[in-house]
């Protein structure tokens, strides 16, 4: 009986261990990249879930939202969670996530916002110093991250095997505003896997952002476009997409081919 209750104890512990979220190491662009940002905070996060002798795995990247802007790195440990959780949940490692912060203002003093070309920046040392898959870089995020995967994929298709946006908005002025780029965007998009999801009853960035945006790439001949309405939730409807399979199963079945 002892020995029963011995085993159980341990099947307990093990259990609760594996159960623990990856812990974020931060990282940071050397200097003389750094240099070359301007919305950019130069530490960002890393949440390594593979063995260490894993050589070219996926990587996701994570764009936080305005919730997580600042000067702080550490204000955005939580905010990657979901998409951790769920790779671990459904069995979709190895991978390595990355999240980088947006300052809360710009060098210039005005206010911070996701930019194609400090993402660039990141995006050239991500390549240079992790073990990753070039072919299956995805790239997703909520919210104001949300809008960051919309304009990083539609400006830069070429880094991307996917785009999923989170109830994102499509302009850099707020969930009213729509960018200039709209059509460009578009025709740039319709090359790429694209999965967006949003709540129906979203009053902070209505759904309608993403409806536009999903039939601004159809019209540019986009074959690779999804859209998923959750009716009856609102601006968490991101708790959803983490804890479904879809989600996943969708980005990590994607995979771009490399031209040689």
């Amino acid at each position: 009986m002892r020995s029963l209750v011995v085993l159980l104890l341990m099947l307990v512990v093990s259990s609760s261990v594996l159960a623990q979220p990856p812990r974020p190491k931060i990282s940071k662009l050397p200097s003389e990249l750094a240099k070359e940002t301007n919305f950019l905070n130069p530490d960002f996060l890393i949440y390594t879930l593979y063995s260490d002798n894993s050589k070219n795995v996926p990587l996701i990247i994570y764009l936080h939202g305005a919730g997580g802007v600042g000067e702080d790195v550490n204000r955005i440990k939580g905010q990657p969670m979901g998409v951790c959780r769920g790779i671990e949940k459904f069995r979709k490692g190895p991978c390595i996530v990355v999240a980088p912060q947006c300052l809360r203002n710009s060098k210039e003093g005005k206010r911070g916002t996701w930019n194609e070309k400090d993402l660039n920046v990141l995006m050239r040392h991500l390549k240079a110093t992790l073990p990753i898959d070039e072919s299956r870089i995805y790239l997703t995020g909520n919210s104001m991250g949300g809008y960051g995967s919309w304009m990083w994929g539609g400006s830069n298709p070429e880094h991307f095997a996917a785009i999923a946006p989170i109830v994102g908005g499509i302009g850099p002025g707020g969930p009213k505003d729509i960018t200039e780029n709209l059509t460009a965007w578009a025709r740039n998009l319709a090359k790429v896997p694209v999965y967006a999801f949003v709540g129906g009853q979203d009053k902070v960035v209505p759904a309608d952002r993403s409806e536009t945006m999903v039939k601004e790439i159809e019209k540019a001949g986009g074959k690779l476009v999804k859209l998923k309405v959750y009716p009856n939730q609102g601006h968490n409807a991101s708790r959803m997409v983490f804890n479904e399979r879809e989600y996943f199963d969708w980005m990590f079945d994607q995979k771009k081919q490399i031209e040689k």
